[in-house]
């Protein structure tokens, strides 16, 4: 038996294991209903309630919560019969959902998982008024698509003086995979994910060497550094590397979908999708190769065939945590608020698997995985994630088939 197949081979009876209720691998244990009152639920740290929020979103992605109370959302955008649409950028104010969405967006390629993506402010909103917003944008024929991040100024509920500040070299004409997420980290840099686009990640060891998530003259699977404007820091670590796009910071990705700046450690944290199993969390440092597809925990999609064929080589970074079977994370924060002070330093991670999602609390120490705790198994898709002004966190559901889903948050029990 081959190594390859002798490593698919374990990890797919595992997850096969914990799918029929069997104790697997996972550190922790779930959060579950109190028996006193069905409506708290009872953490390691602290009790808490799911309150409503907003209702109303179809397949929302990103959250931004304003100075004055409001929230910005984004909306994915929608394929198909009446349902059509294109993806907007909504606001919820007064825990209502306004009914017009605001103007200025640019044409978004809507389909497949992409269309209108993340949404964040600029560190001196209040002063700019900048709002980022990353989307799936098409070529000149809509034949291609890739992620690009757009900014413009918001007043008066529209985006005005809208210019693109990013564009991924990562054109292909697959729906899929387009990362997408953006942090701001303090020192006026701009991080923002971008995925493998699904590129088939099959074949000879020598083949998934020259995946393009391992080709550093493209932007597939990478996290890339710009400042604010898009200008590339001098600094980043591979502007002097002839063959290299310089706005890469680290390669070696597949579908990064969550990312976030430690507040204390000033670390730079991503989750992402693996395959079937093997999801990941990552500690992101500059010019590391993260490896995908050469190594990782997961198979291929159906019977479990091998995908990998290692889960280590030297050279390549190794997951921080990973988990099996696969939550499908979505965003991610690291918890700095007062409401849940046992849980500050905590990466909260969204899980969007139907059978196996959940909200994962993991905690590091030095880099390095130390726990996790399992939270609402099962209960929603959580596709956004966001720590609110008042400290509350902020889930936005998601529904796969397109039905109108809400805002929920976490509200401590005293």
């Amino acid at each position: 038996m081959t190594v390859r197949t002798l490593v698919a081979s374990t990890l797919f009876a595992t997850m096969l294991a914990i799918s029929a209720g069997c104790q697997g691998t996972q550190e922790g244990s779930a959060a579950q209903p109190s028996s006193g009152d069905d409506s708290v639920i009872h953490s390691v740290h602290h009790d808490f309630r799911i309150e409503t929020f907003a209702e109303g979103f179809q397949h929302p992605w990103g959250m931004a919560f304003l100075p004055d109370g409001d929230v910005l959302v984004t909306g994915r955008g929608r394929m198909g019969g009446e349902s059509a649409g294109p993806g907007a950028l909504r606001i919820v104010r007064d825990g209502e959902l306004l009914p017009d969405p605001v103007s200025g967006l640019p044409e978004i390629r809507v389909g497949g998982q992409g269309g209108l993506l993340d949404v964040v402010l600029h560190p001196d909103f209040e002063t700019n008024r900048l709002v980022y917003l990353s989307y799936s944008k098409a070529n000149a024929d809509d034949s291609e698509g890739t992620t690009a991040v757009i900014r413009g100024r918001f007043e008066n509920d529209a985006l005005h003086d809208v210019e693109e500040v990013f564009e991924a070299q990562a054109w292909t004409s697959g729906r899929g995979h387009y990362g997408s997420r953006i942090v701001f980290d303090g020192n006026g840099y701009m991080f923002v994910t971008i995925g493998d686009r699904q590129v088939n990640p099959s074949g000879t060891l020598e083949e998934q060497r020259n995946h393009p998530s391992q080709d550093l003259t493209n932007h597939f699977g990478t996290v890339v550094r710009l400042y604010d404007d898009g200008r590339i820091p001098e600094d980043n670590p591979f502007v002097d590397h002839e063959e290299a796009l310089p706005e890469i910071w680290s390669y070696g990705h597949r579908n990064p979908q969550g990312l976030a700046i430690h507040p204390e450690t000033g670390e730079l944290w991503s989750n992402e999708h693996g395959p079937q199993g093997g999801d990941e969390l990552n500690l992101v440092r500059p010019g590391v190769n993260y490896g995908w597809p050469v190594i990782g925990y997961g198979v291929n999609y159906g019977e479990g065939e091998p995908l990998h064929h290692t889960v280590r080589e030297e050279g390549l970074e190794r997951p921080v945590h990973h988990w099996l079977p696969s939550i499908a994370p979505g965003d991610m924060i690291i918890y700095r608020g007062d409401k849940f002070p046992e849980w500050r330093g905590s990466i909260f991670n969204a899980g969007l698997s139907g059978q196996f999602g959940e909200l994962s609390r993991v905690t590091t120490e030095d880099g390095r995985f130390i726990s996790q705790e399992r939270m609402l198994p099962g209960q929603y898709r959580i596709r956004a994630m966001e720590e609110g002004r008042d400290g509350y966190i902020y889930l936005a559901t998601d529904n796969r088939d397109g039905e109108l889903t809400p805002i929920v948050r976490l509200v401590p029990v005293q």
